[in-house]
């Protein structure tokens, strides 16, 4: 009987220190001084630049949305996946179904770290780990511009998640493995600006890596693989590789993907199709410049074999 209580209290023990490390390892970290500080004040015009690079009304505007509706950030846009099934919320300015009693430092770590305003993990079904890699000044400027918005009552529907995934706090082991600011692709000294400033897009707000770069069984990226297509998050279609070796987009010049993003036209005249079509639409209400960074960029990174298994989809959708 000794034997069996010494055995039960070192069980209990074990399981103590067990739990305490995973709580301690999956505390929401949120922002630190020196990159609040770096936010500054935020522009709106600047913002709505940023707005369009990270395709926010994708997913917050109901389906379809077209002209001033796209703005009406209500969420309920449904993404279905093996963890189960995430609704965009509402990030509108309402003060109680949206965001509207947000802070600047809120918004930021949210978009940056993950966090909600009530300190809990957010789902990476919300791209924070591409954001992670923004400026934060251009985060600010984004929360300039959705400050701008109207308005719009309604609470998105929560999401439908099996056990375990329904446990927020385990987003901290998923953080762990796979959140960083750091840049995906080291670039040498002396990298054309253009190139650095595609980077900043691709990798950041642009959230290009989220579709295009196949996951592991946790759902993180694998960025050994980076951009090298993926099986799509929902249905059983797959997404292009868009390095320099994927086999349809291999023979691209800069001015092709630029023009591409800007009309959704390719070379040989296909256009674009699927949920391609959102991006381009996006990505044809920046800038010219930033089309030729974005271009620039995915001429400039290693090429990389298909990240998926199966036949190579035309960049169409």
């Amino acid at each position: 009987m000794a034997v069996l209580r010494k055995l039960a209290i070192a069980a209990l023990a074990l399981g103590g220190a067990g739990a305490a490390a995973f709580w301690w390892l999956t505390v929401p970290e949120k922002l630190g001084a020196e990159t609040l500080a770096a936010l500054g004040t935020g522009d709106a015009t600047r913002g709505q630049r940023i707005f369009d690079a990270g395709g926010c009304a994708s997913c917050h505007a109901k389906a379809k949305s077209e002209g001033d509706a796209r703005l009406q950030l209500v969420g309920g846009v449904e993404l279905k996946t093996q963890f189960g099934t995430f609704v965009a919320p509402n990030i509108s300015p309402d003060a109680k179904d949206g965001i509207g009693g947000w802070s600047l430092e809120d918004f930021a770590n949210a978009m940056l770290k993950g966090v909600a305003r009530d300190g809990q993990h957010l789902y990476p079904a919300f791209p924070y780990t591409s954001y992670a890699r923004m400026k934060p000044a251009d985060v600010a400027d984004l929360y300039a511009f959705m400050t701008t918005l109207p308005p719009i009552a309604g609470k998105a529907p929560d999401h439908d998640l099996a056990f375990p995934f329904n446990i927020r706090r385990g987003i901290g082991l998923w953080k762990q493995l796979y959140l960083s600011d750091e840049p995906v692709v080291a670039l040498a000294a002396g990298t054309p600006e253009k190139v650095l400033h595609g980077r900043n897009l691709v990798e950041g707000a642009g959230h290009c890596g989220e579709c295009h770069t196949p996951r592991s069984f946790a759902g993180g990226p694998e960025n050994a693989q980076w951009l090298a297509g993926a099986k799509a998050a929902e249905g059983d279609g797959v997404v292009p590789n868009i390095t320099p070796e994927g086999r349809d987009m291999s023979g691209w010049s800069e001015s092709d993907i630029a023009s591409y993003l800007e009309t959704g036209f390719t070379p040989e005249f296909d256009s674009v199709g699927g949920t391609m079509v959102e991006v381009q639409k996006n990505m044809a209400r920046l800038t010219a410049e930033d089309r030729e960074a974005i271009a620039a960029y995915l001429k400039a990174i290693p090429g990389r074999a298909n990240g998926f298994s199966g036949s190579q989809p035309k960049p169409t959708g």
